[in-house]
C-alpha cells in the first residue's frame, strides 16, 4: 500500500483536529469527557465541542454541538451532569463571553447558570453537587447610558484611565487594573444568581472545595508588595462568604490549590523566591487547618509547571498520592509523590508530551498526549498500568499527509548536555541537499521536544529540513540549566545554537550549509534578530513578536517590570549598559540577511514598538526588510490567533524563505498542493 503522497501544507490547518484536550474521567471511572477543537476557515473561528468516550467499549460521541466554543467539562459528583462553559447563542446580555451551563449527561437541555459581563471561569462542583464555584473578572459598574447623539455629532469622549499600579494590563486581556478576578458560587439548579464571595483590589482564582463543602481554597496575591514581586498565597474562605484565612507564608508564587479528599491537606505548586524566574516550581502541601507548608519535591530537579500552565497537582481518591506533570528533556511525563514526600514515581512517560490529566478510582488516569507525528488524542491508563488510546480523530489526514518524525541528537558544550533534533523534508530523497531552517523557541524557559508542532510539519512539507535545539535557558534540564541564560542573553545561548548547528551540518549530509534560514518568536525572535546581527551565515531570517530592545521592553511589556529584571539580573537605571549591549537593535547595522519582521498590533507581551524600531533602522540602512503587522492579534498569534491569520502567517513565512533559499518546492507549487488538499 503506498504511503502518504505529500507533506503538510497551510490549508491542512483546517482539516486537522487541532486539539483534543481537558480529559475528565467520570466519578465511576467508566467515561471520559473531553474537548475537541478544530479551526474553521469559513467562520474564521475555533470550533470546540465536548465529547464523551466510553472507556470499556472505546465508543465516542459528541455531547455538545457548539456552534462556537464549548469548553471545560466537569462531572457532577454523582456523574449525572456535566458543567461546562459555552459561547453559544442565548448567552444572555453578555453573549460574547463564555457563560456557565449544566446539562444532563444522558440527554436533555442545557441550563445556563450565569450571565456575567466578564464571563465565567472553569467550573468546580461542590462535593454534594448542589453548587458550582468559579472565578471571573468583575468589571467596574457599567457607565450610565449617554444621551444619544444627533446626526453629525461626535460621540462623547471616553473618560481617561487612571493608572496607579504596575500590573495594569495583560496580553490577550487588555487593561485589567479595574477588572479584578474573584470567586463566585452559584446553585447548580439555577435557583439563584451567582454570588461573589471574595472581593478587593487583587485577583482571586483557582477555587478548590473542601470535602465537606463548607469552604473554598484559592490562590491570591494580597500582600502589600504584590505589585512589585511574583509572590502569592493559598487562602481559605467560607463557601457562603466571609473573611479569608491565609495558609502560606508569602515566600514566593503559590498556585493551583487542590484539597485532599480526606480534608487534611491542601496541595499546591510554587517556589520560595518572591521575585525570580527560571526556578523550578515544586509541589507543596499545607495543613488545611493551618501550619507549616512542606515541599514534597525538593529533591526533584525539574519544574512541576510549564511555561504554558500547570498539569496538576491532583490527588488520588485515597488521599495518598499527588499527581503532577513536569518538563523533562523534551517530554512532559506525569509523576506522583506520596503525601509525606518520601516516594516519587513516574506513572506516564515516553517520548511524548502529556497535556491534560484526570485521576479516577483506584488510580485510573485519563489524559491527552501528542508526539511529533501524532496530534493530541485521548488515552486512559488503567489501575494495572496498561494504556489504551480512545480517539484517533486525525487518522484520515495522517494517511494522506506525511508527518515527519525528528531525529534526536545530544552534544556537550561548556559543561552542558544539550538536545537537538533534525527533521528531513517530506518526500526526502537520499543524496540530495535541502534548504535548512533553524527554529529557536521562546521563553527562554520553554522547551522543544516530542510533541506535534504544526510549524515544523508545514516547514518540512514545503521542502525544508528543520533543525531545533534546547539551548541553555530551556526548561526540562534542571534549574541551573534554565538559569544559565540569566544575565547572558545572546551569550552562551547563542553559542549553543551555533555549535549545535555546526554539528548537525557535519552529521547530516542532507542539510545544505549554503541555504540556511533562521526564525523564532518572542525570545526566539530576540535570538533570531541577535543571530543575524552577529553572523552572516544565514541567507534569510524571520523575527516574530521579538524582543529587539530590552531597554524599552522593561517599561512597555505587560510583564516587563519583573521579567526583564529577573532575566537581566540588574535594573536599567543601575546598569543601563547591560540593556543596550543585550539588545538586537544595537547590532542592527550588522544585519545584512533579508529579514522578515512579523508582529501583532495588540501584543502587550512584546509590544509592537519592538518591531517598529528594528524595521525603521533597517530601512534607514537600506537593508532588505519586510514588516508584516497583524491587526486584532496579540502575542499568541501563532498558537491561538484568528484561523485565517494563522494560514496567512504560514504562507508569508514560506514565501519569504522560498524567495531567498529557493527550495525544490516553490511557494506557488505549495499553493497548488493546498488547493488539492481542500
Amino acid at each position: 500500500m503506498p504511503g502518504p503522497a505529500r507533506g503538510m501544507v497551510p490549508a491542512d490547518l483546517f482539516r486537522l483536529i487541532l486539539v483534543v484536550s481537558d480529559a475528565q474521567i467520570s466519578p465511576d471511572g467508566h467515561r471520559v469527557a473531553f474537548v475537541r477543537t478544530q479551526m474553521s476557515e469559513e467562520k474564521d473561528a475555533y470550533l470546540s465541542t465536548i465529547w464523551i468516550a466510553e472507556i470499556e467499549s472505546g465508543a465516542t460521541r459528541p455531547f455538545t454541538a457548539g456552534p462556537k466554543r464549548d469548553l471545560a467539562p466537569r462531572w457532577s459528583p454523582d456523574g449525572r451532569w456535566l458543567a461546562f462553559l459555552s459561547e453559544r447563542p442565548g448567552n444572555g446580555k453578555h453573549a460574547k463571553r463564555p457563560q456557565l451551563y449544566v446539562m444532563p449527561v444522558d440527554g436533555g437541555e442545557p441550563r445556563r447558570l450565569t450571565d456575567l459581563p466578564g464571563g465565567a471561569g472553569t467550573p468546580v462542583w461542590s462535593p454534594d453537587g448542589r453548587r458550582i464555584a468559579f472565578a471571573a473578572r468583575v468589571p467596574p459598574p457599567e457607565e450610565s447610558e449617554t444621551q444619544e447623539t444627533k446626526p453629525g455629532e461626535d460621540a462623547p469622549s471616553k473618560p481617561p484611565r487612571v493608572i496607579t499600579m504596575l500590573k495594569y494590563k495583560a496580553n490577550g486581556e487588555g487593561f485589567i487594573y479595574d477588572r479584578r478576578r474573584h470567586i463566585f458560587v452559584v446553585p447548580a439548579d439555577g435557583s439563584a444568581e451567582p454570588r461573589q464571595i471574595t472581593d478587593g483590589d487583587w485577583d482571586d482564582g483557582e477555587p478548590s472545595w473542601s470535602p465537606d463543602g463548607t469552604a473554598l481554597a484559592f490562590a491570591s496575591a494580597r500582600h502589600e508588595e504584590r505589585d512589585y514581586d511574583l509572590a502569592a498565597d493559598i487562602w481559605v474562605v467560607p463557601a457562603d462568604g466571609g473573611e479569608p484565612r491565609r495558609l502560606t507564608r508569602t515566600e514566593g508564587p503559590a498556585s493551583n490549590p487542590a484539597w485532599s479528599p480526606d480534608g487534611t491537606l491542601i496541595a499546591y505548586t510554587g517556589d520560595d523566591h518572591r521575585l525570580d524566574m527560571g526556578r523550578n516550581m515544586k509541589v507543596y502541601v499545607v495543613p488545611a487547618g493551618g501550619g507549616e507548608p512542606r515541599c514534597l519535591t525538593a529533591a526533584l530537579d525539574r519544574s512541576a509547571s510549564s511555561i504554558f500552565g500547570a498539569l496538576g497537582p491532583e490527588w488520588s481518591r485515597d488521599s495518598r498520592w499527588i499527581y503532577f506533570g513536569i518538563e523533562d528533556q523534551g517530554n512532559v511525563p506525569v509523576l506522583r509523590v506520596d503525601r509525606e514526600g518520601q516516594t516519587i514515581e513516574r506513572v506516564l512517560e515516553g517520548d511524548r508530551q502529556i497535556a491534560s490529566l484526570s485521576v479516577g478510582p483506584e488510580g485510573a488516569l485519563a489524559f491527552t498526549a501528542s508526539d511529533p507525528v501524532n496530534p493530541a488524542e485521548l488515552f486512559v491508563r488503567a489501575a494495572d498500568g496498561s494504556e489504551r488510546q480512545l480517539t484517533d480523530f486525525n487518522r484520515a489526514l495522517k494517511e494522506e499527509v506525511e508527518f515527519v518524525r525528528p531525529e534526536r541528537f545530544r552534544f556537550a558544550r561548556a559543561g552542558l548536555e544539550i538536545d537537538g533534533w533534525v527533521m528531513k523534508p517530506a518526500g526526502y530523497q537520499p543524496g540530495r541537499r535541502y534548504p535548512t531552517l533553524l527554529n529557536i523557541h521562546g521563553g527562554p524557559a520553554a522547551q522543544y521536544g516530542h510533541n506535534f508542532f504544526d510549524e515544523f510539519q508545514v516547514q518540512a512539507g514545503a521542502g525544508y529540513a528543520v533543525v531545533f535545539f534546547n539551548p541553555r535557558g530551556s526548561q526540562g534540564y534542571g534549574e541551573s540549566f534554565t538559569r544559565a541564560v540569566r544575565g547572558d542573553w545572546g551569550g552562551g545561548d547563542f553559542l549553543d545554537l551555533m555549535h549545535g548547528l555546526d554539528l548537525a551540518l557535519a552529521r547530516y549530509d542532507f542539510l545544505d550549509p549554503e541555504r540556511l534560514g533562521v526564525l523564532g518568536g518572542s525570545y526566539g525572535g530576540f535570538m533570531t534578530s541577535w543571530t543575524v546581527g552577529h553572523t552572516d551565515r544565514f541567507k534569510a531570517a524571520c523575527s516574530e513578536r521579538a524582543v529587539n530592545n530590552t531597554y524599552t521592553l522593561f517599561g512597555t511589556s505587560d510583564i516587563g517590570s519583573f521579567f526583564s529584571e529577573t532575566q537581566a539580573g540588574v535594573t536599567p537605571w543601575d546598569h543601563r549598559d547591560w540593556y543596550i549591549e543585550h539588545s538586537p537593535l544595537t547590532y542592527a547595522p550588522n544585519i545584512h540577511a533579508p529579514l522578515l519582521i512579523l508582529h501583532s498590533e495588540q501584543d502587550l507581551r512584546c509590544p509592537i514598538e519592538q518591531a517598529e524600531e528594528l524595521f525603521v533602522v533597517l530601512k534607514k540602512l537600506r537593508r532588505t526588510v519586510k514588516f508584516v503587522r497583524f491587526p486584532e492579534e496579540n502575542h499568541e498569534l501563532s498558537r491561538s490567533g484568528r484561523p485565517r491569520h494563522r494560514r496567512q502567517r504560514f504562507e508569508i513565512i514560506l514565501d519569504w524563505f522560498a524567495t531567498y533559499l529557493q527550495p525544490e518546492r516553490s511557494s506557488e507549487a505549495m499553493r497548488e498542493t493546498a488547493g488539492a488538499a481542500t
